[in-house]
């Protein structure tokens, strides 16, 4: 008895290895920068989250420049130094850096968008050719 629950358990074993697919080099090479691109997109969000913060305490900082005096001093830092600038001067140095920050982060969402796309298209291919003996969701 043991010996027929053996070899049908062999015989599904058999079954399930005749339908694996080959894992060619391309595939692989495939596979590997699938892993790259998913880490390169980890990296990226984690600066866009970062750089959505900047821009948040910046907007707060806008915020308590407008309720400042006009002849009032504003200590800006722009380390290593820290300089005393008028309130005009100091909205305009925080314009350029919003300005700059929006401009980093517009071009930060282009690349993950872009890596996403190149992501999702390695998926088609690799799930065509492997279907479910590959997982890929991230």
């Amino acid at each position: 008895m043991a010996s027929i629950m053996q070899r049908r358990m062999l015989s599904k074993e058999d079954e399930q290895a005749g339908d694996e697919v080959e894992v060619r080099r391309e595939d692989q090479d495939k596979i590997n920068k699938f892993s790259r691109l998913h880490q390169r997109e980890l990296a990226m969000e984690e600066d866009l989250k970062l750089k959505n913060k900047e821009k948040e305490e910046l907007d707060d900082l806008s915020t308590e420049l407008e309720l400042a005096d006009e002849d009032e001093k504003i200590q800006y830092a722009d380390l290593p130094t820290v300089s005393a600038v008028s309130k005009e001067q100091a909205q305009e140095m925080l314009e350029t850096a919003t300005t700059k920050i929006d401009e980093e982060t517009s071009e930060l969402e282009d690349k993950i968008s872009s890596v996403r796309e190149e992501m999702q298209q390695l998926k088609v291919e690799l799930y065509a050719r492997f279907g479910k003996q590959i997982n890929l969701e991230v």
